[in-house]
């Protein structure tokens, strides 16, 4: 069981009550990414509280009236993942600056400079999410920022998110595995297999990932594959 000066307060208002738990805060972070931590790493008492600073515990009956069961554990978690978590100050700037690095990547993998049609690195965006002086959330997930980021740095960086189709054919030593890897890459709009056991297929993705694409496409057959982007 960890100390009450590292706990913060885990919170949840139901049914017009207000229920408290002492947790370690990096443990009950791992809980809302949908990771098991054992109860023993995770809270500095084995009460729940209406009001954890006075020491005011809820009672059994309660916690069973709105919980539908008494099981200290079970109530922990459920107060975790449905309630807020008192974040350090350390804590907020390291959500922030993963939640930068997950945008940046997403908007890499999707987009491309309509100059010269390849894809912007990482670094490159996050240098012009910088510059346009852009907020990340770190409680909203990444999808949802992606798009008002995209609209802010189109005033600094020429681009474009578009996807693209790439026509593939694989010789049959290669088809198998080649089969099995690519489609990770992008969506597979329609594929057959050659008399000669080659593995050919039309595959839509990202333009960012165009680059990511051959090079596994080059890995995985030894060069040995004939690529061609589809006409819009």
């Amino acid at each position: 069981m960890i100390s009450v000066e590292d706990a913060v307060i885990a919170r949840l208002d139901s049914h017009g009550e207000h229920f408290e738990v002492l947790v370690d805060p990096d443990k009950a972070l791992e809980i809302k990414k949908g990771k098991e931590v054992h109860l023993d790493e995770l809270v500095a008492a084995n009460e729940v509280f209406e009001d954890a600073e006075k020491g005011k515990r809820v009672g059994d009956e309660d916690l069973n009236k709105i919980f539908g069961t008494n099981d200290f554990e079970e109530i922990v978690y459920e107060i975790i993942k449905k309630g807020e978590v008192q974040l350090t100050t350390e804590q907020r700037r390291k959500m922030r600056e993963e939640k930068r690095k997950q945008v940046a990547s997403s908007i890499a993998r999707r987009a491309v400079n309509p100059q010269t049609n390849k894809p912007h690195p990482p670094k490159r965006i996050k240098n012009a999410m910088d510059e346009a002086g852009i907020h990340i959330d770190e409680m909203k997930n990444v999808e949802e920022q992606v798009k008002e980021v995209l609209d802010e740095i189109k005033h600094i960086l020429p681009i474009s998110v578009e996807e693209i189709k790439i026509a593939v054919r694989v010789p049959a030593e290669y088809a198998g595995q080649a089969s099995g890897k690519l489609r990770d890459i992008g969506n597979i709009e329609k594929e057959d297999w050659g008399n000669d056991g080659s593995w050919r297929a039309v595959i839509k993705m990202p333009a960012g990932l165009q680059d990511k694409f051959y090079k596994k496409a080059n890995s995985v057959t030894k060069g040995k594959v004939e690529t061609k982007i589809m006409d819009k």
